[in-house]
């Protein structure tokens, strides 16, 4: 079957996570056969911001590391859909795409027919911004993917859609593994990846990443951009390295320099929206390395929590679970396995490839040998 997918970047994940999950998923796609096309705009601000900081060729880092894909970049006054979906078979629109791109799709979808279109929400603005989502004109939409329950629940209470499934994202088990021989490796203790946040986590990283570091005195790292100097200061006057971005697709390497890394949720899904991780701890725990949490509510049930890695309620409780894990080998090994464990059973992009097929299915029947291939 031919996917074509209309997102804010493939190119680069500056700031931008959902290029993680795109390329997982239209990796696996295009290991079953299934071909792959992927439209972004020319003037995508993640691509634009890349490009300034860090030059061109950090463009071709990703091309290097992800060969089979490639991006269609257009201007979106000159896109001439009848071209761009001549021959798909499933169309999926991711939500940082315009209003009007998103209206001109279904537009088109009621015109010729013959394809699914799907909507595919990874954000918070359905409770941020929701009249921003509100706005989207998703009358001729086979429906939306949902990278959690609450979300999904939101469409449909508002009458936003009219189907919705639960779609949550996943890690790309053939980018992020364990790098062999890491114990050997290990050159500091605890690594964060993830960026400041408009100021949606910034009195959680003090208390779940500064301060519990500090308190330790634990040699840390921090990727990451969009940090305002007085978050720098913070990070410098707590011992912390800060190293700026870093290409998702490098990620594991940094992961097993490090005996452990920590999750901080920003504060719009712990309060607003349980259940959604973001995709950071599947990523994470796909690399083997001990993860330390800060809360969030896994109404859903994906991981085990105590097991897969463990939760702190607060900045004490963060400083204790960081000792006991840098200080304890045999913790560290237990929470390892056991996190992998969960991703390679039930969060893989694989597996969301099957339930993305099934979707497929059930919207057209016509489909359904897809299910098997």
């Amino acid at each position: 079957m031919h996917f074509t997918f209309f997102v804010h970047s493939l190119l680069s994940d500056w700031n931008h996570g959902n290029a993680h999950f795109l390329r997982g998923v239209a990796t696996e796609l295009q290991s079953r056969g299934h071909a792959v096309r992927v439209w972004e705009p020319t003037d995508a601000w993640s691509v634009q911001n890349l490009v300034i900081d860090h030059g061109a060729e950090a463009l071709e880092g990703v091309r290097h590391a992800y060969p089979t894909l490639e991006s269609l970049r257009y201007r979106e006054s000159a896109l001439d859909l009848d071209e761009a979906l001549g021959d798909t078979d499933v169309v999926i629109v991711h939500e940082w795409n315009t209003h009007d791109l998103v209206r001109r799709l279904g537009e088109h979808r009621a015109r010729i027919s013959g394809y699914v279109l799907l909507f595919h929400d990874t954000h918070h603005r359905s409770v941020s911004e929701p009249h921003a989502m509100a706005a989207y004109d998703l009358s001729e939409y086979d429906g939306v993917l949902a990278f959690g329950e609450v979300i999904r629940q939101r469409y449909l209470e508002h009458g936003w859609a009219a189907r919705a499934w639960t779609w949550h994202e996943a890690a790309d088990v053939r980018v992020f593994k364990p790098i062999t021989n890491q114990e050997s490796r290990i050159k500091n203790d605890v690594v964060w990846v993830g960026n400041w946040g408009d100021d949606e986590r910034s009195g959680e990283l003090r208390e779940f990443l500064i301060e519990p570091v500090r308190r330790v005195g634990a040699r840390a790292t921090v990727h990451g951009v969009r940090y305002p100097q007085d978050a720098l200061d913070a990070l410098r006057d707590g011992g912390i390295t800060y190293a700026g971005w870093l290409p998702n697709y490098r990620v594991p390497e940094v992961f097993a320099d490090h005996l452990a890394t920590v999750h901080v949720p920003r504060r719009p899904y712990v309060e607003a929206l349980p259940g959604i991780p973001t995709i950071r701890p599947f990523e994470a725990l796909a690399c083997g390395i001990p993860l330390v949490s800060a809360p969030w509510h896994d109404s859903e049930g994906l991981f085990r929590a105590g097991t897969d890695y463990l939760v702190a309620c607060d900045g004490d409780e963060m400083t204790r679970h960081l000792r006991d894990v840098l200080n304890d080998a045999a913790l560290r090994a237990s929470l390892s396995a056991h996190g992998r464990e969960t991703i390679l059973s039930r969060h893989t992009c694989a597996h969301r490839v099957d339930e993305l097929l099934a979707i497929v299915g059930s919207v057209a029947p016509h489909a359904s040998e897809v299910l098997t291939t």
